[in-house]
């Protein structure tokens, strides 16, 4: 039976607006791939982030009607490979290398088509033997809102949570973690921040000092991405390890992206999947940063069911059953009209369900 192949466009729809210091969310579209042999089919989620994705809005729908058309194209009896980084997939990638969003969504269909389920790799997570320690993401708002928030995260048994930071003032910001050290010390609670790029390069590091005082275990994307020089000076001089995250978007060759760590030699990187170049540019991300010294962790970014399953699965699958580190694994109840669930939180552990 020959190969087919269609796309479904869907917008998801927020249960509470979603506010980083890039602004608020109410809704992100998504698009579903469906790959079909003739008995059997694979889904993968495209889920770009408007503002943020390297993938072009206006062109996705044109680079998937030229997905699919060469998808029905291939001959079946040639098409015998069972990894996505096989000869075909790359050859159906040609051209996305600026659509990481589609070329995952290629990715986690062709892997869920070979392998007849949704436990996209033979690991410990996608037997249902182990959950995936993940952070609590807590999302700007008042500063009520914000304690209210932290509060509930600790109560639900997570000793890594994560803030996003830069839309308040940092004073009021600042109060907010002191107000966790007073209940939670450093070895009962590990706390993240995530700047999304809110500090200038002139007072970053200042604010790098004050955040360490609080005994704070990084801070992601402190200023903006493409200032490389400011950056180095800060994975320098700060006594605050720095994560790189959007700095990430748009590397996406192994030169790229080895120029960029050895340039700016952050402590750590966090990956995003849809964002940094899908399942084989994570892959790459990991391998470099593993041979230069470079922390690492894997995070969702606002998929829906199905995309966030298949970036769990991922995080297993490069990481093993016992990651180094905590992943920033989200949760699809984040919306209204998602499709069912394929992982649950248990405590602070993400579980495949299926």
């Amino acid at each position: 039976m020959p190969y087919t192949a269609h796309v479904e466009r869907r917008m998801l729809h927020f249960r509470q607006p979603a506010t980083t210091s890039r602004g608020t969310l109410t809704e992100r579209p998504i698009w579903l791939l469906t790959i079909s042999n003739g008995s059997a089919s694979g889904v993968g989620e495209c889920a770009p982030l408007p503002g943020l994705s390297p993938d072009r809005l206006d062109l996705i729908d044109e680079r998937f009607e030229e997905l699919c058309q060469r998808i029905a194209a291939l001959d079946p009896v040639a098409q015998t490979s069972s990894s996505v980084d096989s000869l075909d997939v790359r050859a159906l990638s040609r051209g996305l290398d600026d659509f990481p969003s589609i070329r995952f969504a290629l990715e986690t269909a062709v892997l869920h088509l070979e392998r007849g389920t949704t436990a996209l790799f033979d690991t410990a997570f996608a037997r249902g033997e182990c959950g995936i320690a993940t952070n609590g993401l807590v999302w700007m708002g008042t500063a009520d809102e914000m304690l209210q928030r932290i509060d509930e995260k600790i109560a639900a048994g997570f000793h890594c949570i994560k803030l996003k930071i830069g839309a308040l003032e940092f004073e009021r910001e600042k109060e907010l973690i002191r107000h966790i050290r007073r209940h939670h010390s450093v070895r009962e609670l590990q706390i993240r921040v995530d700047a999304n790029g809110a500090f200038s390069p002139s007072e970053a590091l200042d604010r790098c000092f004050e955040l360490a005082e609080l005994g704070i275990h990084s801070i992601e994307q402190p200023i903006r991405p493409r200032q490389w020089s400011a950056m180095n000076d800060l994975c320098r001089e700060s006594p605050l390890p720095i994560a790189l995250d959007e700095e990430l978007i748009g590397a996406t060759t192994m030169d790229a992206r080895r120029q960029l760590l050895t340039i700016i030699r952050p402590q750590f990187i966090v990956i995003k999947p849809t964002l940094h170049g899908g399942m084989a540019g994570t892959r790459q991300w990991v391998q470099l940063a593993n041979g230069m010294g470079i922390g690492s962790w894997i995070t969702s970014s606002l998929e829906g069911s199905i995309g966030l399953n298949a970036v769990a699965q991922l995080a297993a699958h490069v990481y093993g059953a016992k990651p180094r580190l905590v992943q920033g694994l989200g949760l699809g109840n984040l919306f209204i009209d998602n499709v069912p669930a394929m992982c649950e939180l248990r405590g602070e552990q993400l579980w495949y369900v299926g």
